[in-house]
């Protein structure tokens, strides 16, 4: 029978290297023989000091902070290694808030963004807090708490460069539009406080620095008209990750330069000489790279020319971003030989649960370890316990091998 006209013209291409795959292989047979059983996560923070380094070195033409994304890998012994490295964290709710503060970081570290933040911060609220306001509603709720905590203020600006990815013609739902800053300005300066910083978010794999550039604009135009000095630029938006493909193949970074980013970021700051600081909140792009998914394959079917993978975990359960993304996958032990249209599914009974379909060796067989690369973003966050239970995670540090929690 022939084959679907969907069937891919050739193998993906996700541009890792020998010996990354050569790590995680080594890596996840340590942690099957100190007692990890699939599904599980396991998670090293190698990749994230290797981006870290690659984002240090960029010449942003004022001193950088990377601040941790929270939300994209809430994981305790990641933000504890993210604290030993003297580094600051992002919030956007009072999970979050609580996990940072269970790490050890305390509030001189910790900035709180995020839309509706007047629904839970006043249970958690400290003295000198960093808080970016998102709109009026919440900037009067909190205004009280804000002048009797002292805290340091950011506004998070709606940009003309942020839109729904789903409906492109729509803005997003996040941050003040001109003429609410303008007057959230106002009424900061009426109760005696300064902003401090300007914020913007573009969304995820945000496809190139130009998208910085117009919203960069935007907010140098509001910086003059409300005649603002503000000490730090921050500027949300996620890079997009490395070795990640779209679902029509390309890569997701393939438009993106970090030295471009660069460049407009100096060209920016030359405009507002009172920044100190840029400020950035890139989570995937770091973390990404810093885990792997590990499932079972537990059945084999053949179905008109497609060859089918039943696996003990899949999209439904961990990997929620294959619905939009393609990452490598690769077989432990190593399977090679002749391929065919292989479809890789999780336990789950529906047919949305496909986290992989490609040419892969037709030797895989039952019983085989798969490890879905680049897992270290978002993954976590958005795990389900449909039908099943959570999987494992474990932790991979200088040789050492914890287990951070057992699976369901």
């Amino acid at each position: 029978m022939a084959r679907s006209s969907r069937r891919p013209t050739g193998p993906p291409v996700f541009g890792h290297t020998a010996e990354t795959h050569a790590f995680w292989r080594r890596t996840v047979r340590a942690a099957q023989k100190v007692g990890a059983v699939t599904p599980f996560f396991l998670f090293d923070p190698r990749a994230v000091a290797e981006g870290l380094t690659r984002m240090d070195a960029l010449d942003l033409g004022r001193p950088a902070v990377q601040w941790f994304s929270t939300k994209t890998q809430p994981l305790l012994p990641l933000l504890e290694w993210w604290r030993r490295q003297g580094r600051p964290v992002e919030v956007v709710s009072e999970a979050e808030f609580r996990l940072v503060m269970a790490a050890g970081f305390d509030t001189a570290s910790l900035l709180v963004n995020g839309p509706a933040k007047h629904r839970w911060l006043p249970a958690v609220s400290r003295p000198g807090l960093r808080v970016n306001f998102d709109s009026l509603r919440e900037l009067n709720a909190l205004l009280p708490l804000a002048r009797r905590d002292r805290w340091q203020i950011g506004l998070r600006l709606c940009t003309s460069e942020e839109f729904d990815t789903e409906f492109p013609e729509s803005p997003t739902q996040f941050g003040l539009t001109p003429d609410e800053a303008a007057m959230a300005v106002r009424r900061l300066h009426k109760a005696g406080l300064e902003v401090e910083t300007l914020q913007f978010h573009l969304r995820t794999q945000v496809s190139s620095a130009d998208c910085y550039a117009r919203a960069l604009a935007d907010v140098v135009g509001f910086s003059d008209s409300a005649k603002l000095k503000p000490k730090h630029l921050d500027l949300g938006g996620g890079w997009p990750a490395r070795h990640t493909l779209g679902r029509g193949g390309k890569r997701l970074d393939a438009g993106f330069s970090p030295e471009s980013f660069a460049l407009v970021v100096r060209q920016a700051v030359n405009r507002f000489p009172s920044v100190r600081e840029v400020w950035l909140e890139n989570g995937r792009y770091l973390t990404a790279g810093s885990g792997v998914l590990a499932v079972s394959v537990l059945d084999v079917k053949e179905r008109r020319g497609v060859r089918q993978l039943i696996c003990d975990g899949g999209r439904t359960l961990h990997a929620l971003v294959s619905l939009w993304e393609q990452h490598a996958l690769i077989p432990l032990p190593k399977r090679s030989g002749p391929t065919t249209l292989t479809a890789c599914y999780g336990p789950t009974c529906m047919a949305f649960d496909q986290m992989a379909r490609r040419e892969l060796p037709r030797t895989l067989r039952v019983g085989d370890t798969l490890l879905w690369l680049d897992a270290g973003a978002y993954h976590l966050p958005w795990e389900t316990r449909f039908s099943h239970g959570h999987a494992g995670i474990w932790w991979h540090e200088d040789g050492r091998m914890t287990p951070v929690r057992h699976r369901d």
